[in-house]
């Protein structure tokens, strides 16, 4: 069953779509919803778009559906990218990379001119942290910062596949998940993860949301930066 609320917030999402766009497509549940509302949508107004996607598994569901992907390097720039966030505070700062592409989904918004999130109600808090936020890392060595982030009181957990083996990123790193309910700073907490040799990217995107679909059963909120 779809999600009414992120429903809303997907089919709102169509109106920062205009003919000859590049269009960012995020990775998740909704992101993918958000997929196939603008497959649709190019399809019924015969809009000429090129779509540069966050994910394989978001790369495949847009061409199935008829969508033109690229990849990022056979662009200059990005119109608009529409992804959704795990969580979301009221300065548009967000935790995401629930759906393990964290990487590519920061260096897509870094490639935008305009970046457009979409979430439901229950994303939105008043400050971050609700949500364990994940760490991409390369494997060698990941024992070691598994251990240093443990060591920090930040509750670290490999995130693994169904069948229990590490789940790998598309970029063949590991997630490491870690709990910072109790980070104050999240700006200093960032830059020093960026630090830490090992870490590849995190999950958390600080100032680069510019505009937040809220979605709700049958209405919808804007926010802009």
């Amino acid at each position: 069953m779809v999600n009414k609320k992120k429903e809303t917030a997907a089919i709102a999402a169509l109106d920062f779509i205009e003919d000859n766009m590049i269009v960012g497509l995020g990775s998740g549940s909704t992101a993918s919803l958000f997929i196939e509302k603008l497959a649709e949508y190019a399809k019924q107004a015969q809009l000429s778009l090129t779509c540069v996607a966050t994910s394989e598994k978001s790369a495949a569901l847009a061409t199935s559906l008829g969508l033109h992907v690229v990849d990022l390097d056979d662009i200059d720039q990005i119109d608009v990218t529409i992804d959704g966030a795990d969580e979301v505070d009221a300065h548009l700062n967000g935790i995401k990379g629930g759906g393990a592409a964290l990487l590519y989904e920061k260096i897509v918004a870094q490639s935008s001119t305009r970046n457009v999130w979409l979430v439901d109600t229950t994303k939105v808090r008043d400050h971050l942290g609700q949500t364990m936020l994940p760490i991409e890392v390369i494997p060698f060595g990941s024992t070691h910062i598994f251990n240093y982030l443990k060591a920090n009181g930040l509750n670290p957990v490999f995130r693994r596949n169904v069948n229990k083996t590490l789940l790998e990123t598309d970029s063949v790193n590991y997630i490491i998940d870690i709990d910072i309910s109790k980070i104050k700073d999240l700006h200093q907490f960032g830059s020093d993860l960026e630090d830490f040799a090992g870490v590849v990217e995190h999950g958390l995107f600080l100032d680069v949301c510019d505009d937040l679909i809220i979605g709700d059963d049958d209405s919808v909120e804007i926010v802009q930066k």
